[in-house]
């Protein structure tokens, strides 16, 4: 695999590099994550056939292999001018992967093990086959969604593919080592990977009924912890054992399954370790396997030394990976689950209601809720409070501060940085293409409407949802509006822009349009959070819905750390290992309107 940068500012240059592997042979995680959004950015997810049945939203072999064969990624990143800090300058970097058809087969491979992609036609098969269809998993539009995030990519032709499929809502990350790619394995990594993997109550699934749940319902149900069961264990006269119930026990199967849906992890391979890790650690223990003599069983041992502490740590610990084989919570494992300190009804326990209060309070008295605007962002930030207080101002007729917040938030990181995927032909010599150049001007044609959208909606004279701001902000947008339009047509500034004079405007002016933009927004956040945020904050959905989230963290954005240290390893003695949380905004904002209706005191609809 080989990869070209080149840069506007400089004269091309060229280097080449194999994708670096770890001992297993596999990719790192990075650049499979990476590799896996480009080429599902490059895609064209159409409906497919295969035995007689159609796939919506997926692609074939043939397209993948296609794709990869000639894969190129263009990212523009806008910043001021080392020489001239009043300037905005761009610098396009276009990276090639070029693979073979082999190749492209095991780096989709990978993608399987890494349950980022899965077989249409047959989802319990983990072999990417030569001629089979393929559409993108929960965790696979998770880790999509992300990577679009953050590259301010456009992703109309994927919206699709996000409205119709289940999202993995939240997906929990380990943290790894940079020079090998393996897990960093410490006691509070292994708390949080099983508080995560049990959930915060025991979860038995629901009693198959004449509606059987739809493909949302059941992601959702699944997501809350690992399937339970209650094994009987059959009476023994010869030896003297009673009958004995097992509870809280689980296939191991189904364990394998979970971690690879939910985490990080990137193969059975390394779920069976994380388990072999709960044993280790005395969380969970086997009931029976009762396989066969002559299947075949395949055991993962880990080893490590004890850490200091209470908790009963052995020097090793081995899970089966058989389709027999059953385990169980322990004691201690329910213990570092919390169960006993959670009500088994979380929408009716005043307890957890108590407990969240007690959370948001705490957060306050250790200075991260220092105001009613950190508030309001720590709720802005939360995708289903956020849902509750947009119906809150639409209510109170003063939706569009909100609307205008966010709407400038998503414009700002869209001109910070822009990316895009194609599969193309390689370049033929001599060629002076530049794809990255063309999708910089293409992207910044649309910033410059997306700006002029934005002025003309919330900002103009009269204008459909005009904001109520400070005279003198207002003064300078419209002065500085009125300077630039007579500078690039001669005219005078009559309060609107219509296309035709939009498309004069040049990244500098941008730049000066979106902190003028900023001030606004500031402005609008200090008076949602003095007015409208009071009275938000004591209405019984929004206390409901902190009940229901069962969360009392402090502010933060769409990654929560669950361990310390709070950021990604960096390099040699500083990887102390972690784990933490990211959010898509998406699925969690529909799961927020599809179960807002079953909280107490929501309207219920017909």
């Amino acid at each position: 695999m080989s990869s070209v940068d080149q840069a506007e500012q400089s004269a091309q240059a060229s280097s080449s590099h194999m994708m670096k592997t770890t001992k297993r042979g596999r990719p790192f995680l990075k650049d499979t994550l990476d590799l896996f959004a480009t080429l599902i950015v490059s895609l064209n997810l159409t409906t497919h056939k295969q035995y007689f049945r159609t796939f919506p939203n997926s692609f074939s072999t043939d397209e993948a292999a296609a794709n990869l064969a000639s894969l190129k990624f263009s990212q523009s990143n806008r910043g001021p001018d080392p020489r001239d800090k009043s300037r905005i300058v761009t610098t396009t970097t276009t990276t090639t992967f070029s693979m073979t058809r082999d190749m492209a087969k095991a780096m989709c491979q990978h993608f399987m093990d890494a349950r980022l992609i899965e077989n249409a036609a047959d989802l319990g098969s983990n072999l990417f086959k030569d001629r089979g269809t393929y559409v993108l998993t929960p965790k696979g539009l998770h880790v999509l969604e992300r990577f679009i995030s953050k590259n301010g990519m456009n992703s109309d032709h994927l919206q699709p593919v996000f409205a119709s499929q289940p999202i993995c809502i939240k997906l929990l990350h380990l943290e790894r080592r940079s020079a090998d790619d393996e897990i960093i394995v410490t006691q509070s990594v292994i708390t949080a990977l099983f508080r995560r993997f049990v959930g915060r109550q025991p979860n038995y699934p629901a009693q198959l009924s004449a509606n059987p749940p739809d493909a949302f319902q059941e992601y959702h149900e699944r997501s809350k912890g690992v399937p339970l069961m209650d094994v009987q264990e059959r009476a023994q006269p010869i030896v003297g054992r009673a009958s004995l119930m097992h509870k809280h026990c689980f296939a191991a199967v189904s364990a394998l399954e979970w971690l690879c849906d939910f985490t990080s992890v990137v193969g059975r391979e390394e779920a069976a370790e994380m388990a072999a890790q709960f044993v280790r650690f005395g969380l969970i223990t086997l009931v029976s396997d009762k396989r066969k003599n002559n299947d075949s069983a395949i055991i993962f041992t880990v080893r490590g030394s004890t850490p200091g502490g209470n908790s009963p740590v052995s020097q090793h610990g081995e899970f089966r990976c058989t389709a027999k084989a059953i385990y169980r919570i322990t004691d201690e494992g329910k213990r570092l689950a919390q169960w006993d300190e959670a009500s088994s009804s979380p929408l009716s326990s005043t307890v957890n209601l108590h407990h969240a209060e007690r959370s948001y309070e705490a957060a306050e008295k250790k200075g991260n809720v220092k105001s009613n605007t950190d508030r309001l962002k720590y709720i802005l930030e939360e995708p289903s409070y956020r849902a509750l207080f947009r119906d809150f101002l639409k209510a109170n007729f003063c939706e569009e501060n909100l609307a205008f917040w966010m709407d400038v938030e998503d414009f700002k990181r869209k001109f910070n940085t822009t990316s895009s995927a194609q599969a193309a032909a390689p370049a033929r010599s001599g060629s002076r293409a530049t794809p990255g150049q063309a999708a910089m001007e293409r992207h910044h044609e649309a910033l410059i409407q997306t700006a002029f959208l934005i002025y003309n909606k919330y900002l103009a004279p009269s204008s459909q949802n005009e904001l109520n701001i400070d005279h003198g902000l207002r003064l300078d947008l419209a002065n500085y509006l009125g300077e630039v339009m007579v500078g690039l047509h001669g005219k005078s500034f009559d309060g609107q822009v219509d296309a035709s004079q939009a498309v004069s405007f040049n990244a500098t002016q941008l730049q000066v349009l979106i902190k003028l933009y900023t001030r606004i927004q500031t402005h609008v956040l200090r008076l949602m959070a003095m007015d409208s945020l009071p009275k938000f904050i004591k209405t019984q959905r929004f206390l409901d819905a902190r009940q229901w989230l069962g969360e009392g963290d402090a502010p933060g954005d769409d990654v929560h750390f669950l361990t310390s240290p709070p950021a990604p390893p960096g390099l040699g003695a500083e990887e102390t290992g972690g784990a933490y949380i990211t959010v898509s905004l998406k699925g969690s904002e529909r799961e927020h309107r599809h179960n807002r209706r079953d909280m107490p005191g929501s309207p219920h609809v017909s």
